[in-house]
């Protein structure tokens, strides 16, 4: 069965004024779809073709001949993912069982906001910003391009895409504002629930 476009979890003008409908537009639209279309092609005819995304990824990962699927296979899962960790009206400190965890292995939500921005920040050219599970505790990374805590056999709880066209529509190169919009403003605390 082909890799698809997710439906986005909202319309594309809800995230406004923190993300815009212009940058949904490229960023979903071009962007994310693009690697779809790419992880199509690059899977057809082999015995790709017929797996999960979570599977490409993970038998693509340490075989550099096949850097080009991973690449592309990564980028529609960690897409995919963005999308659901994001909801009109969300961000700000947590409720229910994240709340909890946050507040036990990071001290406070403070300091859990403070680390996952500066991971955001601190992320040298394209990336994302990750809340993960390793080991039952919560911790913070950050990958470099398409790669994904699933490529590491970690489960992800929480992403922020700190590739400029993530942004830059809106922020140009205040890659920190747009940070600080996503705990504030953005952030699905209820998917991140869903996957404790």
């Amino acid at each position: 069965m082909p890799i698809s476009l997710p439906v986005l979890p909202y319309e594309k003008n809800t995230l406004a004024p923190y993300i815009s409908q212009q940058t949904i537009e490229y960023h979903y639209g071009k962007h994310h779809n693009a690697y779809v279309t790419n992880t199509n092609k690059l899977i057809e005819g082999t015995d790709l073709s017929n797996q999960d995304l979570g599977n490409i990824i993970k038998k693509t990962s340490k075989d550099t001949s096949m850097s080009s699927i991973f690449n592309n296979a990564a980028q529609v899962w960690n897409h995919s993912f963005y999308w659901a960790c994001m909801k009109p009206g969300g961000g700000g400190s947590p409720s229910g069982a994240i709340a909890e965890r946050i507040a036990s292995d990071f001290g406070s939500y403070e300091k859990f906001a403070e680390q996952f921005k500066n991971a955001g920040i601190t992320q040298f050219g394209s990336g994302w910003a990750w809340l993960i599970l390793k080991d039952n505790h919560l911790e913070i990374m950050k990958t470099s391009n398409a790669d994904t805590p699933l490529a590491h056999g970690l489960k992800p709880l929480l992403t922020v895409d700190v590739w400029e066209h993530a942004y830059y529509l809106d922020y140009q190169n205040r890659r920190p504002d747009y940070l600080a919009s996503f705990l504030e403003h953005l952030i699905n605390w209820d998917f991140v629930n869903s996957l404790i």
